[in-house]
């Protein structure tokens, strides 16, 4: 009797130019809708399969991988993978891999697209005229902030924080920066400067946050932090919507403790319509887009498809999150 071919699971549409490969080397099964997959759905259908390519959106935990006997090798479509109990992938010998690189670019394009668009009322304009009230012209009306000049503060220097760092180059700013370590990298080739978090958050005109998620991340920038930036500083986060304390960044918003803020990523998320930041004018906020080109949702695709292929071939994935299990 011949063998039957592995078991992929895919629970998003990907192009088919990604998928193409595996369909080669496994029994492909896509999920088919736009939404979410359910986890009712994801755990039915992870009984027999030994890879998994998913996104952000699936909580891949104990819960999951108990009841997925044959998975060995888990692709997440994302930089992050905070989604991911590594360890516990980890402790039972399955690989995770991740997409980095590939969304660097497009994903800074973006973080600039926030900090432009919150500095110069953008949103706020286009909600105005879009309702029927195009204010009439005089020397103080939307009145934004230059960001050409400015003092641009990046937490997390890593390859979208330093891809920022480069496209502030264009526009004279000052880039200072906060690690655990130095990039020496950037600071020698882009001009960046390492300074304290406290440093950080009080001389930057623009906070930027791109940090990955985890416990010690968490809420990050909550309202100690956000005293302590200028009542004229902006704060645009790209990462993961918990990094920033959504309470206490209404709090400062309302009361003009800083000047706005900017997020394509929230907490919780999706952001429900009656959440308070919404009410807000001086808060810009866009549906996790940072990765949303075609070029790049193509090339992440791609690079996962890659990573399970390789593994099944018994090759080494190009990307894999915990190495030691290989």
């Amino acid at each position: 009797m011949a063998q039957q071919p592995p078991k992929i699971y895919v629970t998003r549409q990907l192009p088919e130019a990604a998928l193409a490969p595996l369909r080669t080397c496994a029994a492909l099964s896509v999920w088919e809708s736009e939404q979410a997959v359910s986890r009712e759905t994801l755990l039915h259908e992870l009984r027999d399969t030994v890879a998994l390519l998913s996104m952000v959106t699936e909580r891949i935990d104990d819960d999951l991988l108990d009841r997925a006997p044959q998975l060995r090798i888990v692709a997440n479509m994302a930089v992050g993978y905070d989604n991911v109990d590594v360890p516990a992938l980890t402790r039972r010998n399955i690989v995770l891999t991740n997409t980095p690189g590939v969304l660097t670019e497009t994903t800074a394009d973006l973080t600039f697209a926030l900090m432009l668009g919150i500095a110069r009322r953008i949103g706020e304009g286009e909600r105005r005229v879009r309702a029927g009230q195009w204010p009439v012209w005089s020397p103080f009306v939307f009145l934004g902030t230059d960001v050409h000049h400015a003092t641009l503060g990046i937490v997390g220097l890593g390859r979208i924080g330093a891809a920022v760092a480069r496209r502030a180059q264009g526009f004279d700013m000052r880039v200072i920066y906060h690690n655990r370590g130095h990039n020496r990298e950037a600071e020698e080739q882009l001009g960046c400067t390492w300074v304290d978090m406290d440093t950080l958050l009080s001389e930057s005109d623009f906070v930027v946050v791109l940090v990955p998620l985890g416990p010690e991340t968490h809420q990050l920038i909550s309202t100690p932090q956000l005293k302590k930036m200028k009542p004229t500083a902006f704060l645009v986060n790209a990462a993961r919507g918990p990094i920033v304390d959504a309470r206490a960044l209404h709090a400062a918003l309302r009361d003009k403790a800083i000047a706005g803020a900017a997020l394509d990523v929230t907490d919780p998320e999706p952001l429900p319509a009656d959440d308070p930041l919404l009410t807000l004018d001086n808060c810009l906020v866009v549906p996790h887009v940072g990765s949303a080109s075609i070029a790049t949702r193509t090339c992440m695709a791609t690079l996962a498809a890659e990573n399970i292929a390789a593994f099944l071939s018994g090759q080494r994935p190009p990307t894999p999150v915990n190495p030691e299990v290989l």
